[in-house]
């Protein structure tokens, strides 16, 4: 993930929801038998562009989903959402993880994984194609998923770096008088 373009956003003046993408059961064996513990891969997102993604573990289900969140909201990030769907099509990449996104027009629904889905929605995103290609890893698909979503640029964006009108933009650079 290319770190210049990620705009950070602060929790506190957000109403966040939380979904939980994963809950890992893991075993450490000791001399005195097996000991479990928890590790939850955790979403939030207020529905409106705004999103995060945490790892939390502990002994106790409860108190992993818990630590994920507080882990999630130190990493929240703001993505493009135009009227309910994505600006245009993306490729995103993670380790073994790679998904493609797709905009789609209104009613469609998202199509999308599990692991996919719980960041679209969090996202604010109502209608969108998705396709994971690669490794079915929640962890790496969360986090390509995220990465594709970052690399999105809506118009408004392309028109500040460019330093041209929004006109220009959707018309290619020239401006039709008649």
């Amino acid at each position: 993930m290319s770190t210049e373009n990620i705009k950070r956003v602060k929790s506190s003046d957000i109403e966040l929801k939380e979904r939980v993408v994963a809950i890992n059961r893991v075993a450490k064996v000791t001399k005195g038998g097996r000991t479990f513990s928890f590790s939850a891969l955790v979403v939030v997102g207020d529905g409106n562009g705004v999103i995060g993604y945490g790892l939390g573990k502990a002994n106790e289900v409860t108190d992993s989903i818990s630590k994920g969140v507080e882990d999630a909201k130190k990493n929240l990030m703001k993505v493009p959402v135009l009227k309910g769907t994505i600006p245009h099509e993306q490729l995103g990449k993670y380790g073994g993880g790679r998904v493609f996104l797709k905009p789609a027009a209104h009613g469609t629904g998202v199509i999308a994984g599990g692991a996919m889905r719980a960041v679209l929605e969090s996202a604010g995103v109502t209608d969108v194609l998705a396709k994971s290609k690669g490794s079915s890893n929640p962890h790496n698909v969360v986090k390509a998923t995220v990465d594709a979503l970052l690399n999105m640029r809506d118009a408004y964006t392309i028109a500040n770096t460019r330093g041209i009108s929004m006109k220009k933009v959707f018309n290619g650079g020239e401006v039709n008088n008649g």
